[in-house]
């Protein structure tokens, strides 16, 4: 069975008045033209100054004017290699309104990845920061061609912005994808905007709220959801450059909006636990989580001091946003209601994808390419089920699956889910094991420190034992744990 999605299901969830104002718009360069004359005067980012949307637009032009310079036209594919600022930001609202593809280059690569992804994805320029001049220095040598450009250089050079059509090509995001190897996927204007709308869904408080951003904006959540969803909103970005200030800087700009991956969420939580305050500020509304499972644990206790997480789902190839979920106190295990403009089909058990908001195609890798579709359809690796009101779960990876001597087939992530649903445990690890050649499953847990304060040091063993047994007796035979490891690392 095919499922079309609209935004129907979302109105509910969303202010009317905000519901009437989402637009989906065709290309990236639409959407900044619609935010700068609605926002002009509010702040977009603020870095190692505060930056208006009316300043941004007006940099990003001087940057466009510098590629001009170069002789980057139209087309063109353009790195960007600046870690998290405003010169970051700057940077792909210029490749973006030129009708250039943006090849985001994450921070951590060394000077010869940089060649090697000049030569790939076949840059006619790379837009650099201060700092990784040096790293540059390798590709100028071996591949001159490629135009250099600080991301600090400006122009007196004119240049309009350009309106690219939805299907024109925008963005090369670096991603394992279903198969663990480093790709480029590529997504259209369509698919950035897609996924930049859906993430307006589900919540209440859309427009000029207050984000930091600590992701990567190499990173898909990072760009789409931190970065490109806010700017549709009006929204005010504090870029905490270095985490090692994150909790200084939440604190002062107190943000009404968290963009995380569980692990992050739960650290920010512990840590205010153990100082007595909250380490987030005093304005969080909301936290947007996904990039891996969000335990309910974390939901529930997120939801105790005020604060409501979104758990969602996404890949790189579907422009970050698959699904969110809106009811988490209702279905705290599922990853959400799937979002609009796209259609999803369940083949033995694995959700394949089409629509908007998909890539359309991983660069210059065709085996890739062939192995990543059927029919049109993007098979997405993930093994997932739908309940009766249509909510999203996620039970495992296709290529992760334990399959016994007696035939049965079981996902690791479902029977671990399992488990993770008691509150003592952070992380859950089931495997294929064996006892005098008999086939076992073994479960590796780390425990929730926090949770087991109540519980006398040598008693905890036992009791961390007692409640994985009563979880165990709860599934079905097949998927029945032999084996408990109690984890004092990570």
């Amino acid at each position: 069975m095919i499922i079309n999605v609209t935004e129907n299901r979302f109105k509910k969830y969303t202010l009317p008045e905000n519901m009437a104002k989402l637009v989906l718009y065709d290309s990236v360069s639409h959407m900044w033209a619609h935010s700068v004359s609605e926002y002009a005067d509010l702040t977009a980012i603020d870095d190692d100054r505060e930056y208006t949307y009316a300043e941004l637009d007006k940099d990003a032009a001087a940057l466009r004017g510098v590629l001009a310079d170069k002789g980057i036209a139209r087309g063109d594919n353009v790195g960007i290699y600046i870690p998290n600022s405003y010169g970051f930001v700057k940077a792909y609202i210029a490749v973006q309104t030129m009708g250039c593809v943006a090849v985001l280059l994450p921070a951590h690569l060394d000077d010869k990845s940089v060649y090697g992804c000049s030569l790939k994805y076949n840059l006619k320029a790379v837009i650099y920061g201060d700092a990784f001049e040096e790293k540059v220095t390798f590709t100028s040598e071996n591949n001159p061609s490629v135009k250099l450009i600080k991301a600090s250089a400006v122009s007196e050079t004119v240049t309009e912005i350009c309106y690219s059509a939805p299907t024109d090509d925008s963005t090369v995001i670096f991603t394992g994808g279903t198969t663990g190897k480093n790709k480029g996927a590529l997504l259209s204007h369509k698919a950035v905007m897609r996924g930049v709308l859906n993430g307006c869904y589900g919540y209440e408080d859309v427009f000029c709220q207050k984000y930091l951003l600590v992701l990567p904006l190499t990173h898909v959540f990072g760009l789409i959801r931190n970065l490109m969803t806010p700017l549709y909103c009006g929204c005010t970005i504090h870029i905490c450059r270095n985490p090692k200030d994150m909790f200084r800087e939440m604190t002062a700009f107190n943000p009404n909006v968290l963009v995380l991956v569980p692990a992050l969420a739960e650290m920010i939580l512990n840590i205010s636990k153990q100082f007595g305050k909250p380490m987030y500020g005093n304005a969080l509304k909301y936290i947007i989580c996904g990039a891996s499972a969000v335990p309910p644990y974390l939901l529930a206790e997120y939801a105790k001091i005020g604060v409501t997480m979104f758990p969602g789902y996404g890949l790189t190839e579907s422009a970050n946003l698959v699904s969110g979920n809106p009811e988490t106190v209702t279905k705290p295990d599922s990853v959400g209601i799937p979002y609009p403009g796209q259609q999803l089909q369940i083949v033995d058990g694995e959700l394949w994808l089409k629509g908007d908001n998909m890539m359309t195609r991983y660069y210059g890798e065709d085996e890739e390419n062939a192995k990543a579709y059927n029919d049109g359809w993007f098979m997405t690796g993930d093994l997932v089920r739908i309940d009766e009101d249509g909510f999203l779960y996620i039970t495992g990876r296709k290529k992760d699956v334990i399959v016994l001597s007696t035939g049965e087939n079981i996902s690791p992530e479902e029977v671990e889910n399992a488990f993770c649903k008691l509150d003592i445990l952070t992380d859950a690890m089931v495997y294929q094991d064996s006892i005098n050649g008999r086939e076992i499953l073994t479960l590796e847990v780390f425990p929730r420190a926090g949770e087991l304060s109540s519980v006398k040091p040598e008693d905890r063993e036992e009791y961390i034992r007692k409640q994985l047994g009563e979880i165990n007796q709860t599934l079905p035979m097949f998927m029945r744990v032999s084996k408990f490891v109690i984890r004092d690392t990570d």
